[in-house]
């Protein structure tokens, strides 16, 4: 009999009741160092006392409305979006892949109304995750996401990240805008090049199309810049973002400059929830404290900490570790054995990870977790890599 729920998730057996900063208590008690952050999303941590102050203020004043009306919050945090980034404007929107949704569709309003309605397609790159919905898996096109969902939707080229003379190629009159992560995170914690970034950039100009920037998972914070496209020292012209801006709320959004959105009209899109009170609330709060110089230092400070710490235990265990790879705190360490072995031994020494392509193990932690509590999360990698060595 097909359980209440669902059954699309391969769920851990585990259930936490109850969150502190970086750690998780379980049903039983327990205390799990959480080193996954709800898949990058919980940027400060568990129970935030600002972010839980501004949930329980906003609650008590104003839950939803629609979009029919002006939204104070929202109206407050596209500011700051704005303010922040290379964005004239922002839609707000629920989840990632609905930024993603957004995105595309910005794109290809831009080509219309600038008379070239023929140029829809989208080139996008192997091993790309962009979410779930008919269009996302179509853009990443593997078959882990697509197999029984077919026909897939057109518009979407799918090249290898390899040379820019790839992308190049892959260019034609039907082009609209070329779609990247600038670290790829489900396919393995995968840094693109500066030097690549650049030349797609490039690219874009050149042949008029646009650049999207997916950073629903390495923005906000969580390379040591607001955004990972800053590293590069480009800017796309549409970017979408979700995960980190709610701390751990339903949020997401598109970003994009005024000449991008120009065909964004009254009417050409909308959202229920999307950019709602509550959900504005707390990624005001979010922006205001991973928006500063000071905090984000910090995060490249603690992320060299962990790096170093990584760097040794895959020297130590070379028969469990490959390498380490990725930016600030979205670290991948690619494993020998198998990533959601590794995993799972993490369940019994009480440390949550999330396993990503590439047999990568992914550690995307808190952006405030502390260095005493980096410490202990190698140690307990050092005790999972001890206990598989045995095994083998």
């Amino acid at each position: 009999m097909i359980s209440t729920i669902l059954p699309t998730y391969a769920r851990a057996p585990l259930t936490f009741v109850k969150g502190e900063g970086s750690w998780l208590v379980d049903a039983n008690g327990r205390r799990f160092l959480d080193m996954a952050g709800g898949i990058a999303v919980n940027v400060l941590g568990h129970a935030h006392p600002a972010l839980v102050a501004a949930v329980t203020e906003q609650a008590g004043q104003l839950w939803h409305t629609s979009n029919l009306y002006h939204i104070p919050k929202q109206q407050e945090l596209a500011d700051k979006l704005v303010s922040a980034t290379f964005a004239d404007t922002v839609f707000f929107t629920n989840s990632g892949t609905e930024s993603m949704e957004c995105a595309v569709k910005m794109a290809r309003k831009y080509h219309y109304e600038l008379g070239a309605p023929d140029r829809v397609d989208v080139i996008t790159f192997e091993n790309a995750f962009h979410g779930r919905t008919m269009a996302m898996i179509s853009a990443a096109g593997q078959e882990k996401l697509t197999k029984g969902f077919g026909p897939l939707m057109p518009g979407f080229v799918h090249v290898p990240y390899d040379t820019i003379e790839t992308v190049a190629a892959a260019i034609t009159d039907t082009t609209a805008a070329i779609l990247i992560e600038p670290i790829m995170g489900e396919g393995g914690i995968v840094p693109i090049e500066d030097a690549f970034m650049k030349g797609l950039r490039a690219l874009c100009d050149e042949h008029g199309i646009l650049l999207i920037f997916d950073e629903i998972q390495c923005g906000v914070g969580r390379t040591g810049k607001l955004f990972a496209h800053e590293w590069s020292g480009i800017t796309p012209d549409i970017m979408a973002i979700a995960k980190g801006i709610g701390g751990g709320f339903p949020l997401g959004a598109c970003l994009a400059t005024e000449k991008a959105a120009a065909g964004m009209v009254a009417g050409s899109h909308g959202s229920t929830y999307g950019g709602n009170p509550m959900a504005c609330a707390v990624g005001s709060v979010v922006m205001d404290h991973v928006d500063n110089v000071e905090f984000l230092s910090e995060v490249s400070q603690k992320a060299g900490h962990l790096r170093q710490g990584l760097e040794g235990l895959v020297a130590s265990h070379p028969d469990i570790f490959e390498t380490v790879r990725g930016t600030g705190m979205m670290i991948g360490l690619k494993c020998k054995v198998t990533n959601t072995d590794v995993v799972k031994a993490g369940y019994d020494e009480q440390l949550l990870s999330v396993p990503g392509g590439d047999n990568v193990v992914r550690l995307l932690p808190a952006l405030n977790i502390t260095i005493a509590e980096l410490d202990e999360a190698l140690s307990r990698l050092d005790n999972v890599a001890h206990k598989l060595k045995a095994a083998l």
